[in-house]
């Protein structure tokens, strides 16, 4: 038991009692008043009445349509909310107020240079593909993965359109040389800037000029360097035809004099009916692309047939096919090979490897 010495509980009653009887004389003062309103209890909280140290509190009525309910005292805004984000957008990698992990992004296959040295871009063999065979797709996606069909400014092939002359001409160039890539002697040497143009509509200032002079320079495609005084202009920009698509890449093929032709020997060995309308100057293409039988490009472009149409146009993919392999019988390579050759302790088979279900004779 704790006993409290009597000198110490007399002050203490005193002066309570000394406040019992002072407070009422005191009750009209302005300082009082203010006391007391701050001493009353919350108004809000007769209706919604909330026990010290309890969980949680009692819901509130739900609000009507449209009623917007303050923010309660020291509450975070939201991050999510509209106004939060146009007024503070999330922060993007590179802002001083960035944090997390900045996420990879892949950059995109088309960003080589064509054969004159200009930005040009790889089209994506894969959204329009559908519109062609299973082999023209293996042929296309070879040689897009491989770098040599180059289209400035598109990401889509349209493999069926009508493939243009300066087209063909760079594509021709560019597969060639990707293809030997390791066999300089086997590359066509690019026209240079210093060189008398070919063609009065080639310009040394055109994309495809080096493309297209080097194949003059070469005598691979008819110009006045190879004797033929009537072909001045070149046309880049008109459809390629049959015959010139395969008057231009059999002399790459077979990188030797071709052969005497005549339209006899034409009907006897492919057996076209239209072989009267083909050019006489491109006989001796077409007679050595028979024989390379089963990897001549006639047959890899155009199936079996008993009609060549010389004069008719060349799609995309059919160009494209003529292209996926350079050489002849037991001497010569395809795109697939030359991808083949870029990956590790691998090596280039001198027989090509044909795609799945190729065209026959």
């Amino acid at each position: 038991m704790i006993f409290t010495h009597p000198l110490i509980v007399l002050p203490k009653f005193f002066l309570f009692s000394a406040l019992i009887f002072l407070l009422p004389a005191c009750a009209n003062a302005p300082w009082a008043e203010r006391v007391g309103r701050s001493l009353a209890p919350d108004p809000r909280l007769k209706d919604n009445p909330v026990a010290i140290g309890s969980p949680s509190a009692t819901p509130s009525p739900s609000p009507s349509a449209g009623t917007k309910l303050p923010s309660p005292r020291g509450a975070l805004p939201s991050l999510f909310t509209n106004d939060n984000l146009l007024t503070n957008p999330v922060p993007q990698p590179g802002d001083p107020d960035f944090i997390g992990p900045i996420p990879s992004v892949k950059p995109p296959p088309n960003g080589f240079v064509n054969s004159s040295g200009n930005a040009a871009a790889t089209p994506s063999p894969s959204s329009d593909l559908s519109q062609v065979s299973p082999e023209f797709q293996t042929y296309i996606t070879d040689l897009t993965n491989l770098g040599a069909l180059q289209l400035p400014n598109s990401q889509r092939f349209e493999p069926n359109k009508a493939v243009t002359r300066r087209e063909y001409a760079r594509w021709l160039v560019a597969a060639n040389n990707l293809i030997y890539a390791d066999v300089p002697a086997r590359k066509i040497r690019l026209g240079a800037s210093t060189d008398q143009p070919a063609f009065k509509d080639v310009a040394t200032k055109d994309p495809d000029f080096g493309a297209i002079q080097g194949l003059a320079n070469a005598g691979l495609i008819p110009s006045a360097l190879s004797g033929e005084s009537g072909a001045v202009n070149f046309r880049p920009d008109a459809p390629l035809t049959r015959e010139d698509l395969i008057a231009w890449k059999v002399p790459v093929d077979m990188r030797r004099s071709l052969p005497n032709a005549t339209l006899d020997a034409i009907k006897e060995s492919w057996g076209f009916q239209d072989a009267a309308k083909i050019d006489p100057k491109v006989l001796r293409a077409v007679l050595a692309d028979y024989q390379n039988s089963d990897l001549s490009n006639i047959r890899r472009a155009f199936g079996y047939t008993t009609l060549l149409s010389p004069k008719k146009t060349v799609s995309r993919a059919e160009a494209a096919a003529v292209l996926w392999f350079f050489g002849a019988q037991g001497d010569g390579l395809s795109a697939k090979d030359a991808l083949q050759s870029n990956q590790p302790n691998s090596q280039p088979s001198v027989q090509p490897s044909l795609p799945p279900n190729p065209i026959g004779p």
